[in-house]
């Protein structure tokens, strides 16, 4: 089969990131601006993890055979540690994910008006109710899981087909008990996407929470990575890990 350039990748890369932070980040605005303000119920919460997942299923299967479906910032970094893929290529993801985000932000403004803005725009952040210590053990909890189902889910002896709903299902049952505390970002792209589009429309955003959930997300990713290469250290020989540029994903935060 023939490989896609790497323009094509980060091509893809960007779009794949737009979609999810539109669709999944979209559905927190849109939430908000239709039933009242947040917090939100579990039934709403629930609405929102599932506009998370089933975004990140489709690009998953759209994207995934271009790029490998990263469109996490925090996938790649753990791909590129545990030598998944070349660290060269790291900085052209990173900053097409970002661009991305950025897009996809924009697009919930375009769709829903200033309102999305007004409402917070679905920025990731966590309150006074929950300190830093708190919010870098969430985020790093619910990224290392994220990361770890996708290791094992394009794992080469993983059944054939079925990465996007299990990459998926994980975003959704990520979110339900992440979000209460931090917003459930578990994605570098998402936290910084949404914050500036919001702060450009007059949203506030907590800068001083960034550095909290960009290091959380980036160990986890990490540290997630290694586990899954140790559980399968000495098996090679028998069966070779995926080399995941394949179907990698991302959840995307919730609660503003």
């Amino acid at each position: 089969m023939e490989e896609n350039s790497y323009s094509q990748k980060l091509l893809a890369e960007t779009l794949g990131t737009a979609v999810l932070v539109f669709i999944g980040v979209g559905s927190v605005p849109a939430t908000t601006i239709i039933g009242g303000n947040a917090p939100f119920t579990m039934a709403e919460l629930g609405m929102i993890s599932l506009a998370f997942a089933t975004a990140v299923v489709a690009m998953v299967y759209a994207i995934g055979h271009i790029s490998g479906c990263h469109i996490n910032p925090a996938v790649t970094l753990a791909l590129a540690a545990t030598r998944k893929m070349p660290w060269r290529q790291v900085p052209g993801y990173i900053t097409a994910q970002a661009a991305g985000a950025l897009l996809g932000s924009l697009a919930i403004v375009g769709v829903l008006g200033h309102k999305a803005a007004d409402v917070g725009l679905g920025i990731a952040s966590y309150g006074s109710g929950v300190g830093a210590g708190h919010a870098f053990f969430a985020e790093a909890v619910g990224t290392f899981i994220l990361v770890f189902v996708v290791f094992g889910a394009v794992d080469r002896r993983a059944a054939g087909g079925f990465a996007g709903m299990a990459i998926g299902l994980a975003v959704f049952a990520i979110i339900i008990p992440v979000a209460p505390a931090t917003g459930a970002s578990i994605n570098m792209a998402r936290t910084v996407g949404p914050m500036v589009v919001g702060r450009l429309f007059g949203s506030a955003v907590h800068w001083s929470q960034l550095p909290v959930y960009l290091v959380a997300e980036a160990a986890g990713a990490v540290l997630a990575g290694f586990v899954y290469t140790a559980l399968n250290a000495g098996k090679r020989a028998a069966a070779a890990p995926a080399e995941p540029v394949a179907p990698l994903a991302s959840a995307e935060g919730v609660l503003s």
